[in-house]
């Protein structure tokens, strides 16, 4: 399974997804989900997949493949992101029958993947796009403006009450890390490391690009800090009518 979630608010986009893709108790795979293509200057891109891991590839390595060969079309090429996403989605369409030809004869072999696609080009605002096996797409809105594929009932609850798209681009890379720490306790198939990227609006470049471990401090410190502050938070909250005055906070 995967947990990724993108966050479009006024200063830029988050991305952030785990990097798990098989849970057995005996056999935990780690793999990349989270790809950047940037042209500084001109435009960058972020793509996050969940599904198929060899859809996934195939589909990177060609996106790759057209913007280095100058192919036609190719994300150097696009001037709007819904063009961007549009050409993204059919390509997906593509390495999905490839890879369903490649498995002929598995039956029961699912080759289909969701992504979450984002970016900024110049001249253009910062978008942000789910897009289905289908190759359609819905982009974020200021009334939603996170996105989710994966296991993503458990980290939901979280961006709905803190993102909206006046939050700091750091507040929301904090509550998108939060989202998925939250995951990761709840569901085996979702773990660490995670991969974050946050795109700031104009800059046309990956401002950060961080990888968080088990072992990074400030991971460990905002996974510590926030399990200790709802702990607080829950002692805080108002009594009972039955309890004892001398209880209340």
């Amino acid at each position: 399974m995967t947990y990724c979630v993108g966050i479009e608010v006024d200063e830029g986009l988050v991305f952030a997804a785990d990097t798990r893709t098989n849970a057995a108790l005996d056999d935990v795979r780690v793999h990349r989900k989270l790809h950047v293509f940037e042209y500084p200057g001109e435009a960058t891109f972020v793509l996050m997949a969940a599904g198929n891991l060899a859809t996934t590839q195939l589909l990177v390595s060609r996106l790759q493949r057209d913007a280095a060969e100058a192919r036609t079309p190719n994300l150097r090429q696009m001037r709007h992101m819904f063009e961007a996403a549009a050409y993204v989605g059919a390509l997906l369409v593509d390495s999905q029958v490839k890879c369903q030809h490649t498995e002929h004869g598995h039956d029961g072999v699912n080759t289909q993947a969701t992504l979450i696609f984002g970016g900024q080009i110049a001249g253009e605002h910062p978008g942000l796009y789910m897009i289905y096996p289908l190759g359609n797409a819905i982009a974020a809105s200021p009334e939603t403006p996170y996105l989710q594929i994966g296991e993503s009932k458990y980290g939901k609850p979280i961006l709905d009450r803190i993102v909206s798209p006046a939050t700091r681009l750091e507040d929301a890379a904090r509550t998108a890390l939060l989202s998925l720490d939250s995951t990761i306790r709840s569901n085996l198939s979702v773990g660490l490391p995670i991969d974050m990227v946050l795109l700031r609006k104009d800059e046309l470049q990956v401002g950060q690009q961080l990888r968080f471990t088990a072992d990074s401090p400030l991971y460990a410190d905002i996974h510590n800090n926030w399990s200790r502050r709802l702990e607080q938070a829950v002692a805080s909250l108002p009594r009972f009518p039955w309890e004892a005055p001398g209880t209340d906070p």
